[in-house]
């Protein structure tokens, strides 16, 4: 009899059971598993991947198995063989492991990884798979160099690695793949030259390897890829010029050796690309002529030829090119005149030729093809008039013609072009009216009229344009008076109409005027009568000049309660009554100019002068009123120091008497008090004879003047002499700041004065200390450590006039004061108790001290972040602002976040965060991030090229911490903890592991 197994025995064997029937099943079903187990799936893309999903679909040995459906996998309809694995776009990391490799390599031919986050070297075992036809690994974080093994795939028909952190050469084995169709390793960090051995890839029709950093001379063998339909290789640093073996690639209809450091002259040869649809060789240093035999590319639709150093004409024969739709020759050495074919190309969409030295007229036929839509040829000596036919079609968005001679009226059917867009036509000798009808233009947002010569008063339908945001006629001898409809434009922001022969009064703003309004100029003119007294309304204004006029009356009390202005210039008028005190408490105030008026102080007699002693009062009180904005010139002083001359009167009182307390070592020196931060061996009188006259000033912000100052024992400090501001008066007007200082039951004064002792204990390496302050009652002086090396500002951009230039440092003392800033601002945000925000991170607020150790300075818009409330105005450089934070108002970590990646920026390209090469309206992150969308923005074309190769590692690393760091959403920013991380492991230690590794994003 068999003998019996015990029930608990059989619960045992099942576990056994369970992995001999795993063991058994397919090898593809083996394949992919080990394949999802090698791989990090946060979103869990992978999840349908499971050995109980395929045993609960069925026979596993059919003709199509269960694993057939799973997501990203394509089998082969007659044999169920797996020939596709596409897991694009799933945020995946791991590796290719080999068992995977080698049960697929029989069957797989396609296999695609783009868009997600691997990184790290390429797997070899990708190599087994010697049946791919594609593969596709673009757009992930793989780095190290590129393996010669791909040598052994030798059926590809695609390489596609796009967007890698790749480096080192590129391997010459790639000549090897006879098979290879396109070819795709643009936007990494390749270095040396092209390969020649390119050039035996004869079936190849796309090639990119553009966004490297790659040098030498562009192989001759290139021009040997008879099929080649797409070459694509600029932003790169080449030396010499385009082979004239270019010419032979016949079939070639895309071309661009953009931003490539090319030189020499422009081949001829390339006449006889007789397919070629696209050419872009903008941004090189090419000189000489056009070939006029160009004129022979008749299916040419793009010709970008922008950014170089050609001279001559342009060739009168491409006025036969009938395909083409875009012509940029702008910033080149160009002359002679614009040949009257041009406006005769039947497509021409986009004509650019500004920054040239062209002259004669436009085309006369120019826009007559209805297709027009942008005409730039800005900056040259254009003469004669403006085509009256430009915009024949209503497709012209910009019409750019400043800085040139253009010598008519402005043609009344510009008025009825219902798709303009932006209008600049300063800065020539424009005569006659503004036509009307601009005002029903609807998508108007832009128009500069300014010196010309123009007359005939401000069109009223110009002012109330429904889109018009910028409006400009300044230096016309316009005339006439302002509309009453001047202030209706629903969207306008900038109005100026300086030195316009303007006369009569200022039309009131009304109900629903001047709500974007914030630059009102209105310069030396003839108006008369008084400021409107609600141009409080004006919420948004910053900036109001009304200098050299003929207004009257008193200055609107209104004016010093909108919240964001900064500029006020009522100079050289008429006005009388006295300053109203609310400018006492206007802390975003940094110009304020009243002088040659007839005010008079507070509190003096509002009676009228003696007719004979008109002059002199007139003369007493613009001395008085000068002595005034000198003043208020200071009023910038930034709402946390501004608030500390009533505090320090209130507290010296205090500490007096608990004097034995010894919170703080207070000591009054006669009538200076000061308060000190750690044990100091001078004196508030020492401080005070070393800020008498001039000779020790190295600096003077919006906030006050810096001294250098040697104390009597030898000791250097910096000392920061605060603008005088004028005491605050227990009045009516001063209730409102005052409220706002409150919060939780908790007196303003206290708070403010708590939240500067809290900044002057800050102790880091990376943070300047502020040792301690003085007062009088009446001036302020903040006492720093001396930083001998200056500002970033001045080390990446230049000193200020008169100052020795400092070489711009290496990429190693860049890092560290990168690192250093990291760490300073790190520290303010996480080891701070409450948090701090600094608010005005930018280089000019970073010190160096005498090791050329960064140290975050300037925290005079800081706020502690425990319960902090929005903040009235916007705090902060422009440039630097998140863009959050202009509309929120709302302090948080993530602003300094982006204004460090601004300075991350700057650190590694060297340029400004705002320059006119960005763009109006753009900054230096906007500006980046064009160079690296448009392929060539990873290293070549951001910094400098004679970095070294490891260098130029390290910088591609930082660059991507830099673009976290200002990415437009808040929350998509790290923290400043992550921050240090990241920038710690773009500099590679021998002593890390590889497992430790952490990957950039």
């Amino acid at each position: 009899m068999a003998a019996q197994v015990p029930f608990h025995g059989f619960l045992l064997l099942l576990p056994l059971l369970t992995i001999t029937a795993a063991s058994s099943a397919p090898l593809p079903l083996h394949a992919l598993l080990s394949l999802k187990s090698s791989l990090n799936d946060p979103a869990g893309a992978l999840s349908p991947w499971t050995y109980a999903g395929a045993a609960s679909a069925g026979a596993t040995r059919s003709l199509s198995p269960p694993w057939c459906a799973w997501p990203g996998i394509a089998c082969d309809a007659a044999t169920g063989d797996i020939v596709g694995i596409d897991l694009s776009c799933r945020n995946l990391s791991g590796t290719f492991p080999t068992t995977a490799a080698t049960l697929l390599a029989p069957t797989l031919a396609s296999l695609n990884l783009s868009w997600n986050a691997f990184a790290g070297e390429l797997p070899s075992a990708v190599f087994l798979l010697r049946r791919l036809v594609k593969l596709d690994i673009s757009h992930n974080f793989f780095n190290s160099t590129f393996p010669d093994g791909i040598a052994k795939l030798g059926s590809l028909a695609v390489l596609d690695a796009y967007s890698n952190c790749f480096a080192g050469l590129i391997p010459r084995s790639i000549g090897g793949l006879r098979r290879l169709e396109k070819l795709n390793l643009g936007g990494s960090f390749f270095n040396g030259s092209v390969p020649a051995e390119l050039g035996q890839l004869r079936q190849l029709r796309f090639l990119h390897l553009a966004g490297n950093a790659l040098s030498g001379q562009l192989p001759r063998e290139l021009g040997e890829l008879a099929l080649l339909e797409h070459l694509e290789i600029g932003y790169n640093g080449y030396d010499g010029g385009i082979p004239a073996e270019f010419g032979g690639l016949t079939q070639l209809q895309y071309l661009d050796v953009a931003a490539a450091n090319l030189s020499g002259s422009v081949p001829p040869e390339l006449s006889g690309l007789a397919q070629l649809q696209s050419l872009f060789l903008f941004k090189n240093k090419l000189a000489g002529a056009i070939p006029p035999s160009w004129s022979s590319l008749r299916a040419l639709q793009v010709l970008d030829l922008s950014d170089n150093h050609l001279a001559g004409e342009i060739p009168a024969g491409f006025g036969e090119l009938g395909n083409l739709t875009t012509l940029n020759l702008m910033s080149n050495f160009l002359s002679g005149t614009v040949p009257a074919t041009i406006g005769e190309l039947p497509s021409l969409e986009v004509l650019q030729l500004w920054n040239n030295s062209l002259t004669g007229r436009l085309p006369e036929s120019l826009g007559a093809s209805g297709r027009l839509a942008r005409l730039d040829v800005s900056t040259n000596s254009l003469s004669g008039p403006i085509p009256s036919g430009i915009c024949a079609g209503n497709r012209l968005l910009r019409l750019i013609l400043f800085a040139n001679r253009f010598n008519s009226t402005i043609p009344t059917s510009l008025a009825n072009c219902s798709s303009l867009w932006r209008v600049r036509l300063e800065s020539n000798r424009l005569s006659g009216t503004i036509p009307a009808g601009f005002g029903a233009v609807q998508n108007l947002t832009y128009m500069d009229l300014s010196s010309n010569e123009l007359t005939g008063g401000i069109p009223f339908d110009l002012v109330a344009s429904p889109s018009l945001e910028y409006l400009n006629v300044s230096g016309n001898p316009v005339g006439g008076a302002l509309p009453d409809t001047a202030w209706l434009a629903p969207k306008l922001q900038i109005f100026a109409a300086s030195k316009c022969a303007l006369h009569s009064e200022m039309p009131p703003f009304g109900a629903s005027g001047c709500a974007n309004l914030y630059r009102l100029e209105l310069a030396g003119n003839e108006l008369s009568g008084a400021i409107p007294s609600d141009i409080g309304r004006c919420k948004r204004l910053v900036s109001l000049r009304l200098q050299h006029n003929n207004l009257s009356g008193e200055i609107p009390a209104v004016l010093a309660a909108l919240p964001s202005v900064t500029e006020v210039d009522l100079s050289w008028n008429a006005l009388t009554g006295s300053v109203p005190a609310g400018f006492a408490n206007c802390t975003t105030l940094e110009t304020f100019d009243v002088s040659f008026n007839q005010l008079r102080p507070a509190g003096a007699s509002s009676e009228s002068p003696d007719p004979n002693e008109g002059g002199s009062a007139r003369h007493t009180a613009a001395m008085w009123v000068s002595a005034v904005a000198v003043a208020f010139a200071g009023m910038v002083v930034l709402a946390l120091t501004a608030r500390w001359l009533q505090c320090l009167e209130n507290d010296s009182a205090a500490s007096s008497v608990s004097g034995a307390g010894g919170e703080r070592p207070n000591v009054v020196v006669g009538p200076w008090r000061m308060t000190a931060f750690q044990r100091l061996s001078f004196t508030a009188d020492d401080v005070a004879r070393c800020v008498e006259g001039s000779d020790g000033i190295v600096g003077a912000g919006s906030s006050g003047t810096v001294y250098r100052a040697k104390m009597p024992n030898g000791d250097v400090i910096a000392v920061k002499k605060l603008w005088q501001a004028p005491a605050q008066k227990e009045t009516a007007s001063d209730n409102a700041p005052t409220q706002r200082c409150r919060q939780d039951g908790v007196d303003g004064d206290e708070r403010v004065l708590a939240e500067v002792e809290m900044l002057g204990h800050l102790r880091h390496r990376n943070i300047v200390r502020l040792l301690g302050w003085c007062t009088n009652g009446e001036t302020t002086m903040l006492l720093y450590e001396y930083m001998p090396n200056g500002s970033l500002d001045e080390l990446l951009h230049g000193p200020a006039a008169g100052k020795t230039p400092k070489a711009r440092p290496g990429w190693d003392a860049r890092y560290r004061i990168a690192v250093g800033v990291a760490q300073g601002v790190s520290y303010l945000h996480h080891d701070c108790l409450p948090a701090v925000a600094h608010r005005d991170l930018k280089p000019s607020n970073i010190l160096l001290d005498a090791d050329m150790e960064a140290r975050v300075a300037d925290f005079g818009v800081a706020k502690a972040l425990q319960g902090a409330a929005p903040m009235s105005v916007v705090a902060g450089s422009c440039g630097y602002i998140a863009p959050e934070y202009t509309y929120t108002l709302r302090v948080d970590e993530k602003s300094d976040v982006y204004s460090y990646g601004v300075v991350l920026l700057e650190i590694l390209t060297g340029r400004r965060s705002v320059e006119a090469e960005y763009g109006e309206g753009s900054n230096i992150v906007d500006w980046a991030r064009r160079k690296v969308a448009a392929g060539g923005g990873t290293l070549s074309d951001l910094t400098e090229q004679s970095m070294s190769e490891s260098a130029r590692e390290e910088m591609a690393l930082v660059l991507r911490v830099a673009l976290l760091c200002t990415s437009r959403c808040p929350q998509d920013r790290p923290s400043m903890r992550d921050v240090l991380t990241m920038l710690q492991e773009a500099r590679p230690k021998p002593s890390r592991k590889p497992t430790a590794k952490k990957q950039v994003p």
